[in-house]
């Protein structure tokens, strides 16, 4: 059983608080996944937010391009957007993958074997300049996903444009053009995120690395901050949760929401039962990457 640490007011002092509460510090240099959100969408987390705890630990604000067209998919217009969006204002920025820079770890899940979708995960060359990581996700319902959170911020976001296409396409493709018209089945696409999530936890690991993991639970459209004209949120917020285990974490944030007497939840469940959102959780702890069964502790 993992343990994850739950808060309900969403401030600036209260995500330090939840951090602090894992008891655990982040070592050497400090990559800090976020979305720094598409331009002309609102429901990123903010700048002001974040703010205090991408400071304590000294962090680097990290992000890859994407794989779709828009105002993110290079280098230069990405660092616009975050600019735009504030981030550039409260630390250094780094767009790991410029000019298609990217490298590749590998998948590897039971027995040492390959993945049954993936056999590496591509993501962003500037990875390597990072010991460890903050995987501060927010969490949101998601178009193809169902839901995104720490597995999505891990896997998705820190693939590079190739590598986002592989995961797209469960492993057919690495060309961002045709991964939008080679779709595999949906659960196999949730469970090549799976793998690239879990390669990435490998990965600093056998460094020597740590990663933390934090799912805010803000601004619950069934939108992702990917959208650039995403539905306006359906459910009040929730609160801040933090973890060592991804796989708990991101459960957690399910049950919140399942249990939840919010009247907008049944919409956001729809969104994520339409997409069989869930089934990458059971996937997730299948390879090893964490547990669904938890421990709530409300601070």
């Amino acid at each position: 059983m993992s343990k994850v640490f739950f808060i309900k007011d969403i401030t600036a002092e209260n995500l330090v608080k939840v951090y602090d509460a894992l008891g655990v510090s982040l070592s050497g240099r400090v990559g800090v996944k976020v979305s720094t959100g598409e331009a002309g969408g609102n429901n990123y987390l903010k700048p002001e937010l974040i703010s205090d705890l991408v400071k304590k630990i000294d962090g680097t604000i990290i992000e890859c391009n994407t794989a779709y067209p828009g105002k993110r998919n290079t280098a230069e217009d990405h660092m616009e957007v975050a600019r735009v969006h504030g981030f550039t204002e409260i630390a250094d920025v780094d767009i790991m993958d410029p000019e298609n820079a990217e490298f590749e770890i590998p998948v590897r899940i039971k027995n040492n074997e390959p993945g049954k979708h993936l056999d590496v995960d591509i993501v962003g060359e500037h990875l390597k300049n990072y010991d460890s990581m903050l995987n501060l996700a927010h969490f949101k319902g998601h178009a193809m996903g169902g839901f995104g959170g720490v597995l999505k911020n891990q896997s998705i976001g820190v693939a590079s444009r190739h590598g986002k296409a592989y995961i797209h396409s469960a492993g057919k493709t690495k060309s961002p053009k045709l991964c939008w018209i080679r779709q595999p089945k949906q659960e196999d696409f949730l469970e090549s995120m799976a793998e690239a999530a879990k390669a990435v936890a490998d990965y600093f690991e056998n460094k020597g690395g740590k990663i933390l993991y934090i799912d805010v639970m803000n601004n619950l459209s069934v939108d992702c901050d990917c959208d650039s004209s995403p539905e306006e949120p359906c459910m009040a917020d929730i609160g801040i949760l933090a973890s060592e285990d991804p796989v708990a974490l991101d459960q957690a944030a399910v049950d919140l929401v399942y249990n939840s007497t919010d009247k907008g939840r049944d919409h956001f469940v729809e969104r994520v039962e339409r997409q069989n959102g869930t089934h990458i959780l059971p996937y997730a702890e299948e390879i090893g990457l964490g547990v669904r069964k938890y421990e709530l502790i409300k601070l």
